[in-house]
């Protein structure tokens, strides 16, 4: 059978020659193509395959007349496949699919089909020029993506469902350990309350011991006109009130909530001038050197309070050696150029405490700076000296560090910001010199709340000469300070009832924008730092104090008022 649809002209032999030389390599060319091939008519009805269709499917052209190209399909393709080959040679457009062909082992491969339409001048199919491609090795390495793919996905569910329980699982553990450690903490801070709230009370009942006892004994001298005997009693009493003020200030420090009198100090002067009392302080077995960087920087904190952290830090030292040793005082300048054990990077005065005594192990480091923890005997320590300077450092914006070797002694490093300006003049001492009175029949006003406080600074400013006003609350200030009458210092407590003593003085200057103000505090929050509380013309007491400091204060703002006007 010929494969070209349009038979030769018998007239034409040349024609014929060449048509045959055609078929002949177009047989040649198709019958050595690895692809099956075939040619249908134009309705889509084969009539002519490849040899490679033979040997493929072990079949013959007179099998494949009979039996048709549907008998090499698989059954579960053949529908799908034949449907859209028919719609295809309907249409005249070009046919594609895949599908498997059974071969002459009665296995099937996969196949993939395309046939193209071949038309003539007119645009008239005259035959249909068909191929099929084995493409079994990429079907199944498809399909083995396509598995790998799914199994993939399946060990993925699996593992995030294993990692979802694993998350559960845990978030219990978290929740519960979160739970035990929040129980632990409480347990620890009742157990660090009552380690307090016991020191605080066994130091006060001895002070309040002191005090009352001293004053009933007073009262009864008095009764019985034996006046001569009351100064030893007075004496015992200002003692007692004393420590129990100091023991409030060392409290206070701890909890950081004490209120700073900061400003430029030179720690070099401060050492230089209490090396005296240092050297009695420790005694004559203990050797003394002090070290001082002649370049120290100011720095910005409470001078007071600074010595009084060196003056603990000192005694600590000197307990540490009861048979004797070396104990240095060193000053440097220190830069931070990174954040290192809490230290915030910039430049701090380091002031060092070190001593050949005893040592502290690592128990007694982690709990040094804890209120009433002590390590020495009872009655030779309150266990406030550490917690005391660790809370007033930090208040500074400073840190304390401590390095120490059981057996061979402590180092304690405290590092205070660094202050660029001059220092404010030392100021001569109070001690000795008579309180100072009213030179100008000044009038003060007096608001506190307590009546046992107000009673005792009320006596003491009119005893100094002053015309004093009294109210117990803000409400009962007002029409003074708004009023006309003369008043030149409003003394106020900070923690009044209904409004506080700063709110008063705010508008108090509202009517009177020059005033003074003397704010007494025996603790303030908002007056933790007084630069962040205290305006021009304001100063702050802490209470307790005495009837010296009370005439100090009050006669200094007195005379800046009078200074500047």
């Amino acid at each position: 059978m010929p494969l070209n649809p349009i038979a030769p002209d018998d007239q034409d032999a040349g024609k014929s020659a060449t048509l045959h030389e055609s078929e002949r390599q177009f047989r040649t060319l198709a019958d050595n193509m690895s692809q099956l091939a075939w040619i249908a008519d134009p309705s889509g009805q084969i009539y002519w395959y490849n040899a490679r269709w033979y040997s493929y499917t072990g079949t013959s052209h007179e099998a494949m007349m009979a039996l048709g190209w549907r008998s090499l399909h698989h059954p579960d393709h053949l529908q799908r496949v034949d449907s859209r080959m028919r719609r295809c040679f309907a249409t005249g457009s070009i046919w594609e699919d895949t599908f498997p062909l059974r071969g002459k082992d009665g296995l099937y491969r996969w196949f993939l089909c395309r046939a193209l339409p071949i038309r003539d001048d007119h645009g008239n199919i005259t035959y249909w020029l068909g191929t099929s491609t084995d493409i079994t090795a990429q079907v199944k390495a498809e399909d083995a993506l396509r598995e790998l793919n799914e199994s993939l996905e399946r060990r993925v569910a699996e593992r995030t469902r294993e990692l979802a329980q694993i998350n559960e699982r845990l978030q219990i553990e978290i929740s519960e350990r979160a739970q035990a450690e929040e129980a632990l903490r409480h347990a620890q801070k009742m157990d660090a309350i009552g380690q307090l709230t016991g020191g605080i009370a066994h130091d006060f009942n001895n002070m309040l011991t002191g005090v009352l006892g001293a004053l009933d004994l007073i009262q009864r001298r008095v009764a019985a006109g034996r006046v001569s005997e009351i100064d030893r009693y007075i004496d015992a009493a200002m003692s007692s009130a004393n420590r129990a003020a100091s023991l409030t200030h060392r409290l206070l420090a701890f909890a950081r909530r004490q209120s700073l009198d900061a400003r430029p100090v030179d720690v070099n002067h401060m050492v230089v001038s209490m090396e005296e009392l240092l050297r009695r302080t420790i005694g004559e077995s203990i050797e003394l050197e002090i070290d001082l960087n002649s370049t120290l920087r100011l720095t910005h904190t409470d001078e007071h309070q600074l010595e009084n952290a060196l003056l603990n830090l000192v005694i600590n030292a000197r307990d540490a050696m009861p048979d004797g040793g070396r104990l240095l005082i060193q000053t440097e300048s220190v830069h931070v150029a990174v954040l290192h054990d809490a230290l915030t990077p910039g430049d701090y005065v380091r002031l060092s405490v070190q001593d050949t005594g005893s040592g502290m192990s690592g128990e007694v480091i982690a709990r040094a700076f804890d209120p009433f923890f002590t390590t020495k005997p009872i009655g030779q320590g309150t266990g406030l000296g550490l917690s005391m300077v660790y809370g007033f450092i930090n208040q500074t914006g400073g840190q304390v560090q401590i390095d120490s070797v059981e057996g061979q002694g402590t180092r304690i490093d405290l590092y205070l910001p660094c202050h660029f300006e001059t220092a404010d003049p030392h100021l001569a001492s109070d001690e000795g010199m008579v309180p100072p009175r009213a030179t100008q029949g000044e009038r003060v006003l007096v608001v506190e709340d307590e009546p046992d406080v107000r009673m005792l600074v009320v006596d003491v400013l009119r005893e100094l000469g002053y015309t004093v006003e009294v109210a117990s609350d803000g409400a009962t200030a007002l029409p003074f300070l708004q009023g006309a009458g003369r008043i030149d210092l409003l003394v106020t407590d900070v923690g009044l009832p209904g409004l506080n003593g700063r709110q008063l003085a705010e508008i108090a200057r509202q009517h009177r924008p020059e005033l003074r103000v003397l704010f007494m505090t025996g603790y303030a929050r908002n007056a933790e730092v007084r630069g962040d509380f205290l305006e021009e013309g304001m100063d702050m007491l802490t209470k307790p104090f005495s009837i010296d400091d009370l005439a100090q204060r009050v006669r200094g703002l007195l005379e800046d008022a009078s200074g500047e006007s």
